[in-house]
């Protein structure tokens, strides 16, 4: 993998898009083959039967989150393992509702599979987004694409007919609902947190930041290079078992607002605030947004940030999403 040296970070020498290699099955090649055959079929209607009848069905919130706990236990993923900062465990009941995302708050969550789309669907029925470096401005996305978007390419800007919005907008737009923003912008395999987004930044100051961490055991069902269809649902399918890690640190708060941007009751005049500040954040270290945010901006993204490496035990890096456009393409010329 030295030829990909190039996209590595200089500061730790992470490699944040490099795919998690499989351990071969050797003498298992039968019983994984096996569980493959088995699950494949159950997995396949389950997913089905949930995107194309039961979602549009008025069975509620419990009984999407029951069809969707059958889709994550299909290929084997049973296991959980949940920490919450500041509450040991077996004593959530005591701790519960301050600690956890609820509607009105806002996740900020790592991205390395389509499984965390899945899991905080399960979880907390949440309205997902999709964020990009160009702007502060959101994408509101269905669970399913969000899904899919971890199998694609990394994106600068968004599509030419997507609706935009800010966050603020979105839990007016929602109040029943917690919002899930990814702000990396792209995939990973867990082993770095990329330069944020901006979009964050349209978070109201009232509504709670919940940074949430998943990882994954084994590490391989990531999916930091896009297309990577058969190789997921192979890793997927052909184990027994997976664990899901999941961090989730205390609420952080959005400080950064000015009176302004509080103050405005049309998207389109803080659509106007936002622009006037820069739009352009491919990396917190150094870009064109980083030098046109103020203080209180950076200390926001800084403090999200942090606690997601914190979280996943890794670092933060230089490396983001434009680096992972050239590393994608030098993938792709490479395996051709």
């Amino acid at each position: 993998m030295e030829k990909y040296s190039q996209f590595r970070d200089r500061g730790s020498g992470i490699a944040p898009f490099l795919p998690i290699p499989t351990q071969s099955s050797g003498i298992y090649l039968p019983f994984h083959l096996f569980l493959l055959l088995i699950r494949l079929p159950i997995l396949f209607t389950v997913t089905l039967s949930y995107f194309l009848v039961l979602q549009w069905l008025p069975i509620g919130s419990l009984g999407k989150k029951a069809s969707l706990w059958l889709i994550l236990g299909a290929p084997g993923v049973w296991w959980i393992d949940l920490q919450i900062d500041g509450v040991k465990k077996g004593s959530l009941a005591k701790h519960h509702k301050e600690r956890l995302p609820q509607p009105g708050s806002i996740i900020a969550c790592s991205y390395t599979s389509p499984l965390d789309s899945l899991y905080l669907a399960a979880i907390f029925d949440p309205v997902f987004t999709a964020s990009y470096p160009s702007t502060r401005l959101v994408h509101r996305i269905s669970l399913f694409y969000a899904m899919l978007r971890a199998f694609q390419y990394p994106r600068l800007d968004p599509p030419r007919n997507a609706k935009l919005t800010d966050l603020q907008s979105l839990i007016q737009q929602y109040p029943g609902q917690a919002v899930v923003v990814y702000p990396e912008c792209t995939t990973t395999n867990g082993r770095g947190i990329l330069p944020f987004s901006p979009s964050l930044l349209t978070a109201p100051p009232e509504a709670k930041i919940f940074p949430i961490s998943l990882r994954y055991t084994a590490g391989d069902i990531t999916t930091p290079v896009p297309g990577t269809y058969i190789s997921f649902v192979w890793n997927l399918l052909s184990k027994p078992t997976h664990c899901i890690r999941v961090r989730i640190a205390e609420s952080v708060y959005n400080t950064s607002q000015s009176p302004a941007t509080r103050n405005s009751t049309s998207l389109i005049e803080r659509e106007m605030l936002y622009e006037d500040r820069g739009s352009s954040s491919d990396t917190l270290l150094s870009s064109e947004d980083a030098d046109n945010m103020n203080v209180a901006e950076k200390r926001v993204l800084h403090k999200v940030a942090e606690a997601l490496a914190r979280l996943g035990r890794v670092k933060r890096v230089g490396l983001g999403v434009k680096d992972k456009d050239e590393f994608v393409k030098a993938w792709t010329k490479q395996r051709r």
